[in-house]
């Protein structure tokens, strides 16, 4: 914001630099004393003198950059028309062979398993676009936002500005991970239940 206010202000100095030679001279009126301090429009002009320009520059659009990411394959997601309970079975079927690092094979094309009979979902997640204000404050009142599980996932929207107002991390909804989780509408709270995730979607009335 300092930066932002020195440009401005050096672009209105450079503005006030304009020939006044049609001014008209008034004479002397009163008592005259010498200026003690400097000019506001000296200081400014020093002050922008010091200024490394083009690093100032290049940190605002960095900062622009990081604040304006969007995944290519970011998944955008219709609001919730209503509330809704549904499992996903997590079953998959290998397209090739897994090799096992030594010539062979560890799991064959067309073998069928299902990870969460061998691993467990501990984190819960839950799934909002950051560019609808009624999905973020409600998010804020819920029981996922003290949750220390949660982990908050963006179908659209800004994920800088919100994970300043949250102080969490976020992340932004893959194609591929809302395709396998069948994700279809947000909010979408998905957790494990059993050896499938349960995905609940939430109707965030209006105001």
């Amino acid at each position: 914001m300092r930066f932002r206010t020195i440009i401005g202000l050096t672009i209105f100095c450079s503005l006030l630099g304009t020939d006044f030679s049609f001014a008209k001279h008034l004479d002397t009126a009163g008592n005259l004393y010498p200026i003690v301090e400097p000019d506001a429009l000296s200081e400014i002009r020093e002050a922008a003198a010091r200024v490394d320009w083009e690093k100032v520059i290049n940190r605002e659009q960095k900062l622009a950059m990081i604040k304006n990411f969007r995944p290519v394959d970011l998944h955008p997601l219709p609001v919730a028309k209503e509330d809704k309970l549904f499992l996903v079975d997590m079953t998959y079927t290998l397209d090739s062979d897994i090799p096992d690092g030594k010539g062979g094979v560890l799991y064959p094309k067309g073998f069928t398993f299902n990870p969460l009979d061998y691993v467990s979902l501990t984190s819960v997640l839950v799934v909002i676009d950051a560019g609808d204000r009624r999905q973020v404050d409600w998010f804020k009142v819920s029981p996922y936002a003290e949750d220390y599980r949660t982990r908050l996932i963006l179908s659209g929207g800004d994920y800088y500005d919100l994970s300043e107002e949250l102080d969490r991390p976020l992340f932004y909804l893959r194609e591929a991970v809302a395709r396998r989780l069948q994700l279809a509408a947000v909010p979408s709270v998905v957790r494990q239940q059993d050896n499938m995730l349960q995905v609940r979607e939430v109707w965030v009335p209006h105001e």
